[in-house]
């Protein structure tokens, strides 16, 4: 693949090093990850060698042009820690030389930062107070973590019992919000298939039965969409806390809607959010990639901390500085030793995940949500899937889609809307 030194991309004022790879690591069966898509190409347009973690051969991933190499590794995510790091270790050895590890998951951010010594040989990643990224992955972790720094958060319960359930409903505003308290139980074993709207006490103790007798949810005080704007902060922060790279941005739809992955969004920006994060981030002390979900809430003019990614967002492409830099570059850039070329962001800029955003776009008509901090017309629109230099990520994903992809969207629908029907029933 060539040295450090070779011609730069066009429009892109720097070069990464090219005799350092990456690899992308990912545990879970999710084959349709544009994020990781993304990933390979924003490093692989500049040569850097790029290998990835894939369920099997066939994934978008693995059709990239950019991917040098593709590990067929299917994993669960739930498989025991040792396992795992040797399953990556096994990987480095393979690769033969030092790699930067570029996480897209909780489950591999949390393993890498709880197991820093074992693969700081064969690679190179941000090192963290190990505990960290599992109390930021965790509800109640970062709750806790807001309350102790004085972030502003939704009001948030964690029951240990059904009793606690039966008194918080005794006392709650209704409706009210159920998520898993922590990351990773979404795969063994959730209380709730993902964010979901209970509108009654009696639908809170229907639903609340079957979660047993530690129920692993939290309970959160609902944030009206009617009076709510939902904004997003990428950012990659150096050893020393600085940021390197720090960008926001508003949702205008996700999928299921107002509780999943971005599906449109746009670049916008906002210095008082912007200053938010890199307090809180400092504060905590992380280092690395983050990637933050908040809500503005218009009833009290506070933007309210709802989750904190501690690894590289899925719509991370949405961000790029003027200097060509985004989170994955400036990662990459900064652990192989190169200044991180400053630069504002591309304001009014919009990212689209073609396969979502059709489903999203039909719902949230209905809905009445509305952004108006998103910019009346595009000054430029990164797709998620679809590139003219490499296509085939594209085709792999439309094959892969069209009948489990659709059959999938209709069950997330369907969950969501089940959720608020048993709730409204009580």
């Amino acid at each position: 693949m060539g040295g450090p030194v070779g011609s730069r991309v066009a429009g892109v004022p720097f070069e990464a090093d090219r005799d350092v790879p990456a690899l992308i690591v990912k545990f879970g069966d999710y084959p349709l990850h544009h994020g990781g898509v993304g990933a390979i190409r924003s490093l692989g347009r500049l040569g850097v060698p790029m290998y990835a973690i894939t369920e099997d051969a066939y994934t978008p991933a693995a059709c990239s042009r950019y991917l040098t190499r593709a590990f067929v590794w299917r994993t669960r995510g739930t498989e025991d820690a040792g396992h795992l790091v040797e399953g990556l270790l096994r990987i480095g050895r393979r690769i033969g030389r030092p790699t930067v590890l570029v996480p897209t998951d909780e489950e591999a951010a949390v393993l890498i930062a709880e197991h820093q010594d074992a693969l700081a040989g064969p690679f190179l990643f941000p090192r963290v107070a190990p505990g960290l990224p599992r109390q930021l992955a965790s509800k109640q972790g970062l709750y806790e973590l807001c309350v102790e720094h004085g972030v502003p958060a939704p009001a948030t319960s964690f029951p240990q019992t059904y009793e606690d359930v039966v008194a918080f409903a005794e006392q709650a505003r209704f409706p009210v919000v159920a998520k898993n308290r922590e990351a990773f139980v979404r795969r063994s074993r959730p209380a709730v298939n993902g964010t979901t709207r209970i509108t009654t006490r009696e639908g809170l103790l229907t639903l609340a039965r079957d979660w047993g007798e530690r129920p692993g949810v939290v309970l959160q005080e609902y944030l009206p969409r009617e009076q709510a704007e939902d904004w997003i902060v990428h950012a990659y922060f150096a050893q020393d806390a600085t940021p390197q790279a720090l960008f926001t941005g508003v949702k205008v739809r996700s999928w299921p809607p107002h509780a999943g992955m971005t599906a449109h969004a746009y670049v916008v920006d906002n210095p008082e959010l912007a200053d938010l994060a890199e307090r809180f981030v400092k504060q905590i002390g992380f280092t690395g990639i983050v990637d933050l979900d908040l809500r503005y809430d218009r009833r009290d003019g506070q933007y309210k901390l709802l989750d904190f990614n501690p690894r590289m967002g899925a719509q991370f492409r949405l961000f790029e500085s003027e200097s060509g830099v985004d989170v994955v570059r400036a990662l990459h850039l900064d652990l192989t030793g190169r200044p991180v070329p400053a630069g504002e962001q591309r304001s009014g800029h919009r990212f689209v995940v073609e396969n979502i955003d059709l489903p999203a776009l039909l719902a949230y008509r209905r809905s009445g949500y509305t952004t108006p901090h998103a910019p009346a017309r595009a000054t430029g629109t990164e797709l998620a899937w679809l590139a003219a230099d490499d296509p085939l990520p594209f085709v792999t994903m439309l094959a892969r889609f069209v009948r489990p992809g659709v059959k999938h969207l209709y069950q997330l629908w369907r969950t969501h809307r089940r959720g608020s029907a048993t709730s409204a029933r009580g």
